[in-house]
């Protein structure tokens, strides 16, 4: 079964952060798209190894991502 999941990646310093905010896993690496591949793969093992339980414990249905204009100074 495959699902599709949020991915927000920024960078911090010289690394880059991939967060899935459905399931609050977190990973990193040296570019975007290693650190989209890391976050990949740890998902994956959530998946694998986690019982169904915590994986719905977990899971949060309504994510969200959208732009905001506010007023600066």
């Amino acid at each position: 079964m495959n699902r599709t999941l949020t991915a927000i990646i920024e960078r911090e310093e010289d690394l880059f952060v991939a967060l899935c905010p459905e399931y609050d896993i977190v990973s990193q690496g040296a570019s975007v798209s290693e650190a989209r591949k890391n976050l990949q793969e740890a998902l994956e093992l959530f998946f694998e190894a986690a019982p169904s339980e915590e994986q719905e414990r977990r899971y949060r249905s309504e994510v969200y991502v959208t732009n905001l204009y506010v007023a600066v100074g």
